[in-house]
């Protein structure tokens, strides 16, 4: 606790799960010091002095007095509320003891020049990815300098980017907390960007690497079009290589006095600008360091490099948040391009052209339009929404709009040299994401691997197939597919949104709206699948996602593990009043739309499930025709006593299995080094789901799986068939091979 009431913390202090205190961005760069990735040396001003901050300036009364009545799709009064706030905040005095420890630091460091960077305690999350809608400051030198700079990032949450995202997130303003890391400067020959997969095609064989010369500032912008290099990861080789001409590089201002721009644009040299970025000594330590990065969290990387005096750094990690399973790829279309760029969001659209000079401009840009600019900023992005495709100048793979636009699942070029100039205001044109290519007019593009993939959705099969969901604005769009229900509401993204710990809640006395926007979120799902089943899973947050939410710190414990610690029944048990809560919720759902089923994870014993099952019925869900009570299967006991927990009285069971596997192999899912042991067709695995399957089917108990593995193997999903499984449950992606698979296996046994 006494760290987390600390001004400042080192890098080398923090890790990949301090985001409450650091931010998404400051957990990272601790997570590789602790590491020993080659990271500039740095601190982080920390969440808690920013809240201090607020609170001994009284801002969040002032603040929450100016965005009141602002309408967020005004964007010019969003505009002028947004400097009002950041004005504010700047006029506001920080208390000297933040200031002296930020100074000290910055002493202590060494001094010198630093990039001060903002890193909100909501980033770079699931549920927050659209990154860079708060300020970077680069090239930033003296005490005073640095201490006013902070006060900016702080400021720097409230542009008017930030403001619309949260309203639009149902974040509360003041929910969002931002740190601060400051961070030894370098001097970058070249710098970049890094993905550990294809970022078009979602290929997790390949490693796509983009370089400029100068700081990267230029590339994460858009404003300049960057070399491209793809490598395969097994053998190392350069699969594909693109030279970019660079005539411009963002580089430190050395004669910068106090107000002037601290960076500042200079052409390079011409015998530079049609030259490769880096050599293949630089490719082969950045390979290096991507693999090392992406083993070390088990995920996907998104990675920010610089190299000085020859050496590679990396500053910045984060997870990709836009890999996609199966990505179907179209043809190219068999017709005369008018402009060429980068491929940047697969997909095809056509449409209006939107020509726009500047952010200020948005408003133009209507659904279905083509928006079509120099390059996109944080700005651009309700207009972004709203396109069908997007095309810029200049720009590559990991530029602002590229990013954005894979996020959107929208079609996008950039890089496409000319694009404002050539096009005519409202000309027709076709965008086609997968191959950076422009073309005239309206072009349908028939896909026949979509259209085999609908054909495969289309399937009726015996088994089942659910969908696994949490957030309800992917309901309605999902529930127009072939799907026979949702197999898993996860709850986890409905607590998030509300942001507050029910304890916390019930504390304040607010626990009638804790339970109206539960039953907002919930009743969304069961509306838009009616009559269909819907499977709602009881909270299973653990308790360090529960310290996350506003009050949390106060009634959760620090675990070790908390995976093995307080969790489902076991907390429902000992925290009746938040489960209560939640009951009511879907009690309130049900009256209108009685589809709503409910579903109980992390069951340890037989006695915890009969408990539970006592606590519903005491608020009056008892399980009948119209109501199903379902269990999570996860945990060998639940297994070696399936017949016991069955004979408790429920209907039907979902096996998790990514956890039963984890805990079946005593392996941790994401430690790299036991990744290919964690097979859900390991000997013990397969004899676990046996168990369970054809226990449910002699007790007439139906038996469901909510998991990849079914869409991954099709041997194990031909097994789970055999047993009798009744329903598998997937993410939307993946129904229609789902289906596909299902009904071979069917076919294959005769059914």
């Amino acid at each position: 606790m006494e760290r987390e009431k600390k001004t400042v913390v080192w890098f080398k202090e923090v890790g990949k799960n301090d985001i409450p205190l650091v931010g998404g961005k400051g957990a990272n760069l601790g997570e590789m010091t602790q590491a020993g990735i080659p990271v500039p040396q740095g601190f982080v001003v920390t969440s808690n002095a920013y809240y201090e901050f607020v609170s001994a300036t009284g801002l969040e009364s002032k603040i929450r007095a100016i965005l009141a009545p602002v309408d967020i799709d005004d964007s010019a009064a969003l505009l002028r509320a947004s400097d009002e706030v950041k004005n504010t905040i700047m006029e506001a005095k920080m208390p000297d003891d933040i200031a002296d420890a930020i100074k000290s630091s910055y002493i202590e460091m060494g001094q010198g020049f630093v990039a001060v960077r903002s890193s909100a305690t909501a980033e770079d999350l699931p549920d927050a990815s659209f990154a860079g809608q708060q300020s970077t400051y680069l090239n930033v030198r003296g005490a005073d300098q640095v201490v006013n700079h902070v006060q900016q990032c702080w400021a720097s949450l409230f542009e008017a980017r930030a403001i619309y995202y949260r309203v639009q997130q149902n974040y509360d303003h003041f929910k969002v907390g931002i740190a601060v890391p400051v961070q030894r400067m370098v001097e970058s020959e070249s710098s970049g960007v890094m993905f550990t997969v294809e970022p078009i095609s979602s290929d997790t064989s390949k490693i796509a690497i983009e370089a400029i010369y100068g700081l990267g500032e230029g590339i994460v912008s858009g404003e300049v079009t960057p070399d491209m290099y793809i490598i395969d990861k097994a053998t190392k080789t350069i699969l594909s290589k693109k030279i970019a001409h660079q005539k411009t590089m963002l580089v430190k201002n050395v004669d910068a006095k106090e107000g002037e721009e601290l960076n500042v644009w200079k052409y390079v040299d011409d015998l530079l600008q049609e030259q490769p970025k880096v050599n293949e000594f630089d490719l082969a330590e950045l390979v290096r360091i991507a693999t090392l990065l992406e083993n070390h969290y088990g995920c996907q990387q998104d990675i920010e490099w610089a190299k000085e005096n020859g050496a590679i750094r990396i500053l910045q990690t984060r997870p990709v948040t836009t890999v996609k399973e199966n990505v179907v790829l179209s043809d190219e279309i068999d017709a005369p391009a008018i402009l060429t760029g980068n491929a940047a969001s697969p997909g095809v659209a056509h449409g209006p052209a939107r020509i726009l000079k500047d952010a200020s401009e948005i408003d133009r840009v209507l659904e279905g339009d083509i928006l079509v600019a120099e390059m996109t900023t944080p700005d651009f992005v309700p207009a972004m929404k709203r396109a069908s495709a997007i095309l810029t100048n200049r720009g590559g793979r990991t530029s602002h709009a590229a990013i954005v636009s894979r996020e959107l699942g929208v079609p996008c070029v950039v890089g496409a040299d000319g694009a404002t100039t050539t096009l005519k205001e409202g000309q027709i044109i076709t965008v086609d994401g997968t191959h950076g290519k422009v073309y005239d007019g309206a072009i349908e593009v028939v896909n026949k691997d979509a259209e085999k993939e609908a054909e495969m959705e289309a399937l009726n099969t015996k088994t089942r197939v659910y969908v696994n969901l949490a957030q309800p604005d992917r309901a309605e769009e999902v529930a127009k597919r072939h799907v026979d229900g949702i197999g898993l509401l996860r709850a986890e993204f409905i607590v998030s949104q509300i942001g507050m710990h029910p304890l916390y809640m019930i504390k304040e006395g607010r626990q009638e709206e804790y339970i109206q926007k539960l039953y907002e979120g919930i009743k969304i799902f069961a509306k838009a699948f009616y009559p269909r089943p819907v499977t709602y899973r009881c909270t299973d947050f653990k308790t360090n996602e529960y310290r996350e939410l506003k009050g949390g710190e106060e009634y959760e414990m620090v675990e070790e593990n908390p995976m093995l610690g307080y969790r489902g029944a076991s907390r429902y048990i000992r925290d009746k009043e938040s489960f209560k809560l939640e009951l009511e919720a879907i009690k309130r759902v049900r009256a209108e739309y009685d589809n709503l089923n409910v579903m109980i994870p992390f069951v340890r014993t037989v006695k915890e499930l009969k408990t539970v099952k006592g606590i519903m019925e005491e608020c009056g869900l008892v399980r009948n025709e119209k109501f199903k009570l379902w269990m999570m299967v996860e945990i060998p006991a639940n297994i070696f006593l399936i017949e016991d927990f069955l004979s408790v009285g429920i209907d039907g069971i979902s096996i998790g299995s990514n956890d039963l596997t984890q805990l079946t192999l005593g392996i941790d899912r994401d430690n790299e080094l036991l990744a290919e042991t964690f097979d859900e067709r390991n000997k013990a695995v397969l004899k676990a789901l046996k168990r369970a399957i054809t226990t449910c089917k002699r007790m007439g108990v139906t038996a469901s799986i909510c998991g990849q593995a079914p869409s991954v193997y099709p041997e194990l999903t031909q097994k789970l068939v055999q047993w009798g499984i009744t329903s598998v449950s997937v993410s939307p992606d993946m129904i229609a091979k789902t289906r596909g698979i299902i009904s071979a296996a069917e076919a294959a046994l005769g059914q």
